[in-house]
């Protein structure tokens, strides 16, 4: 004999629409894959496509000399012919993108030993990577940068935007000036490595995102919001590995309350980063502000496989042999950087090395200064 169910139990069933819905998502994923997949694909074919067409134009010029006296008048003529088969797209401009993509990228050792046409090896480009990555790769002159650029750019899966503006920010330059021979050919063969804290830290750091002038009044707690404001574009700028976690962190001490402006994890060091904000010259007095947030840290808000806190004081201008004097065997903890508003150019960047080589042959001469 059935059991009869009591009138007030509520049957469970899934509706047809909700089964409708879970089913949709389902395909709806596999379609989104796919056509992603395919685009991807796509890419990378017409890449290849365009590394070729580039090799027909140069060998055409001048049987592969780089310069040709008639090359704009050819371009002119076939851009026509090919924009009536295949519709707009491949204006004289973007032959001649093409045709610089295909110099850019023959392999040199190749080159010198194989004249005969259609004999280059064609260089293995990376799917993650797409025509407009590419275009703003070959426009960095120096191979050893571009190099860079192009394993960061594939290792950080960055959009064709934010490779072309960690190029235009000089990410390289920063990121070299402060290394030996050694740690730049790494730079150049594996992009950034990071293994120890002076590998996170960059000189200058650059927020042009922020859209200040130069020579804009700013508060810190203004600096602070506009940061936060736009903390997706700070968080490429500070690399690879940084986690926000905190903004005026509360640190309790005697009774008195400090605050410290940003606080994130580094993902790659496993610690805890301090960033003090200064919209001005680096002091003493903010090198001590900032033992004080990284020793309390330390001592109160360590997890168990915590390496030991990073601080980071950002300023407009800053003191190598102050911070050594002040920090001591604290300076491989306590950072200071600049920060500037505007895009540096390679002026800058030249001045900024020439510097660092100066104080490299002071810390040779004088081992016991050091340098932050």
């Amino acid at each position: 004999m059935k059991k009869k169910q009591p009138k007030n139990t509520l049957v469970k069933t899934k509706q047809p629409s909700d089964a409708a819905h879970v089913l949709y998502e389902r395909i709806a994923s596999v379609i989104r894959g796919a056509k992603a997949s395919i685009v991807q694909s796509v890419d990378t074919t017409m890449v290849k496509a365009y590394w070729h067409i580039g090799q027909h134009i140069v060998e055409e010029e001048q049987g592969g000399a780089k310069r040709a006296a008639y090359g704009k008048e050819l371009l002119r003529d076939v851009s026509s012919k090919l924009n009536k088969e295949f519709g707009r797209g491949f204006g004289v401009t973007t032959l001649e993108d093409i045709r610089k993509f295909y110099l850019a990228y023959t392999i040199e050792s190749d080159e010198k030993s194989h004249a005969v046409r259609g004999e280059l090896e064609t260089p293995k480009f990376h799917p993650n990577l797409s025509w407009t990555h590419y275009r703003a790769l070959m426009r960095v002159t120096r191979i050893e940068a571009r190099k860079f650029y192009e394993i960061e750019a594939i290792k950080n899966r960055w959009s064709s935007r934010e490779l072309e503006r960690q190029i235009n920010s000089l990410l390289f330059d920063r990121l070299a000036k402060s290394k030996d021979k050694d740690g730049l050919m790494k730079l150049v063969h594996q992009g950034q490595e990071i293994s120890k804290p002076e590998d996170a830290i960059k000189d200058p750091f650059v927020l042009e995102f922020l859209n200040i002038p130069e020579a804009h009044q700013l508060v810190e707690t203004k600096l602070e919001e506009a940061l936060i404001s736009k903390l997706q574009h700070f968080l490429l700028e500070l690399g690879r590995g940084f986690a926000f976690v905190a903004r005026q962190k509360r640190l309790t001490l005697d009774g008195k309350h400090y605050y410290a402006d940003l606080i994130f994890y580094h993902t790659v060091l496993k610690c805890n980063i301090i960033i003090d904000l200064k919209t001005r010259e680096l002091t003493h007095a903010d090198l001590g502000q900032m033992l004080l947030y990284v020793n309390y840290y330390d001592r109160e808000c360590l997890t168990e496989g915590d390496n030991p806190t990073l601080g980071l004081v950002l300023c407009t201008e800053k003191s190598d042999s102050m911070a050594s004097y002040l920090l001591g065997d604290k300076a491989k903890q306590i950072f200071a950087s600049k920060y500037q508003f505007h895009l540096p150019s390679e002026k800058e960047l030249e001045a900024e090395l020439k510097r660092e080589l100066r104080l490299l042959k002071q810390s040779e001469k004088y081992p016991n200064l050091g340098h932050s």
